[in-house]
């Protein structure tokens, strides 16, 4: 039997598998945004599973391309492994990283309309995450140069919006307070800048959901449409 057959054959296996993550495209919002808190929630509590990540699954993607059903945009920091903090495996998320989760830029917002206009992935994460350097160095005010002056720039509104609402708010609770109020300015700028994720998401056709990861407990903090934060297990904030 020839390694094309086999190759047909273990596509149509896992194309009929109920496991199939290439039915990415066909879930909706809500299921997509399912799967990622069952997969944060086997990882918090140290149980992964690492589905999607086997040699099966590789040839299956690389025989019928990708098809995932989440996208999620995160901070370039190395203790946020996205798939990993998702529990998820290959094909299965479309992620973008850039430091401060920003979209600004015409490479990063170009990536996410590619994700929601051409591969149709029906969820939108905005992943902000505890201990932001991008975060911190928009609070500190301390002049950095070149690119990195660029990125500091974007936290000036979101620090001045924050100082207000919480003035008697110092040191890292109001770095993690900037850096989670950020992911909402992010929508907002994705909003203005991308009529791609607009129309789609007044289409209902892409949900945008912000979160907030804890680098130390390995936990998702959601965020429902009118900010409100969901409770997760040890939270008391």
């Amino acid at each position: 039997m020839t390694k094309r057959i086999l190759a047909i054959i273990l596509s149509i296996v896992l194309l009929a598998s109920p496991g199939f993550a290439g039915e990415g495209t066909a879930r909706t919002p809500d299921e997509a945004l399912a799967l990622l808190k069952e997969g944060n929630a086997r990882f918090a509590a140290m149980q992964p599973e690492h589905p999607d990540q086997d040699a099966a699954r590789r040839e299956e993607t690389a025989t019928n391309g990708q098809k995932p059903f989440a996208v999620v945009l995160g901070c370039a920091d190395s203790r946020v492994p996205v798939e990993t903090v998702f529990d998820r495996g290959i094909g299965d998320i479309f992620t973008v990283r850039v430091a401060g989760n920003i979209a600004v830029d015409s490479s990063v917002i170009g990536s996410l309309e590619y994700a929601a206009g051409n591969l149709h992935v029906p969820l939108l994460v905005i992943l902000a995450h505890t201990q932001c350097g991008a975060a911190g160095a928009g609070v500190s005010g301390e002049k950095l140069e070149g690119s990195l002056g660029d990125i500091q720039a974007q936290f000036k509104p979101v620090v001045k919006e924050m100082k207000l609402q919480y003035p008697d708010l110092q040191g890292e609770a109001f770095v993690n307070k900037v850096a989670e109020q950020n992911a909402f300015q992010v929508e907002r700028d994705l909003l203005a800048e991308s009529e791609t994720i607009r129309d789609l998401s007044a289409k209902g056709e892409l949900k945008i959901v912000e979160a907030f990861y804890d680098v130390k407990t390995g936990q998702v903090k959601w965020f429902d449409e009118n900010g409100s934060r969901e409770k997760v297990p040890g939270d008391v904030a």
